[in-house]
């Protein structure tokens, strides 16, 4: 719940406290981008202000809630609040948490926090407090019978106090975390239209890596339904990050896929993530990212068994990031529901299965060498050069 006439959304950042000044100010600069591109991406109504430390959208009360929850879904926001904005005077404050509380406060324990940046100010964070704290009382008292806790309080009053405002709010709405897209270097994801892909993909943003979509199309194995299931999955993640493209890059591998399919039994699995891990690499020396994200959690599946992940990842130079390596599926699903790829990724598509009768859980380099196809490389190279883009703008 938002304090009545509530104008503006103070954004707190975590990460990017840890940084040296410069850098700070950089991922800070990317930060306000990123929250103006959600904000214009969704047709919300404000201003985003750059102030260090706290940047903040200004809007109306009627939009507050839509600016929280684009400010929420920015990467880099730890939390944000929908504040009311008032003269940094202590009268004012006071009178203000007045004249809000009955709006918002209809019994249990309350606290006020409060805090003050400008130390210059002629009144403490604990008088805030204090006096913030006596006015709720008596702005409720008639009501009800107010209590106290200092240390879990049923509702908490905030008052954030700089030296041209004081920020007033009753609710602090968790953001995702992590850093400003466009931080770090760019990867590619590999993207299968399942749970866990999307949902790697994600954490890698998060950590401010924008990500280039590879879907690899099974060809009889897969179909259009699998790759829209795909493509519309990259879609969700597209709207946490207007300021980038996320086009997809569909790559056709359906003949090496039913090749592999024909001439392989043992090890058949091993090959195919090799096949993918490849055209994922050559797609990357074109892009310029640094390293291949999948959604691979060890031992989930037969392929994905500690051994056999040091088999495959063996197919390219590039590091292999696997943010969901110890999550349990329940984990991944959840993140999934979370972030809006859920319903996409079990859509029925209708694939069919390439997994042999017999699955490798132990595989070796050598054994397997000695059975895949020795131009396996040279065919990833050529789907990856026949790869067209998918817009998801169309």
């Amino acid at each position: 719940m938002h304090p009545p006439g509530a104008d503006t959304v103070l954004v707190r950042h975590g990460d990017l406290n840890t940084k040296s000044t410069s850098v700070k100010r950089y991922m800070e600069g990317l930060l306000v981008e990123h929250l103006e591109a959600l904000v214009a991406d969704r047709s919300v109504p404000g201003t985003v202000v750059r102030v260090w430390n706290r940047p903040r959208i200004e809007t109306t009360e009627a939009t507050i809630d839509a600016a929280v929850d684009a400010a929420t879904d920015a990467f880099g926001v730890v939390s944000a609040s929908p504040c009311l904005t008032v003269e940094p005077e202590l009268s004012v404050i006071t009178d203000t948490l007045a004249n809000i509380a009955p709006a918002v406060y209809d019994g249990g324990s309350f606290a006020v926090d409060a805090r003050r940046a400008d130390k210059n100010l002629p009144f403490t964070s604990q008088a805030v407090a204090e006096a913030g704290g006596t006015a709720i009382w008596e702005a409720v008292e008639s009501s009800f019978e107010p209590t106290v806790d200092l240390d879990d309080p049923d509702h908490t009053f905030g008052v954030e106090v700089r030296s041209e405002t004081a920020y007033i709010y009753t609710d602090s709405v968790a953001g995702p975390g992590g850093l400003p897209l466009g931080s770090q270097a760019p990867m590619v994801a590999l993207v299968s239209g399942g749970i866990d892909s999307p949902v790697a993909a994600y954490e890698l943003m998060r950590r401010g890596s924008p990500v280039i979509p590879v879907y690899v199309d099974l060809g009889e194995y897969g179909g259009p339904d699998h790759e829209a299931r795909a493509v519309e999955t990259v879609r969700t993640l597209a709207s946490f990050a207007p300021d980038h493209d996320l086009s997809v890059y569909r790559v056709p591998g359906g003949e090496t896929v039913s090749h592999l399919a024909e001439t392989m039994e043992q090890g058949r699995m091993l090959s195919l993530r090799r096949f993918f891990y490849r055209i994922a690499e050559t797609i990357a020396a074109d892009t310029g990212a640094q390293g291949i994200v999948t959604g691979e959690a060890l031992g989930q599946k037969s392929s994905q068994t500690a051994q056999n992940l040091a088999v495959t990842s063996r197919a390219t130079d590039l590091p292999i990031h696997r943010p969901l390596l110890t999550m349990d599926k329940q984990e991944i699903v959840e993140r999934a529901r979370e972030i809006g790829t859920y319903h996409d990724s079990t859509i029925p598509a209708g694939c069919n299965r390439i997994a042999p009768d017999r699955v490798e859980t132990n595989g070796r380099i050598d054994p397997l060498l000695a059975v895949e196809p020795t131009d396996l490389f040279e065919r990833a190279d050529a789907a990856a050069a026949d790869a067209t883009l998918v817009s998801l703008r169309e």
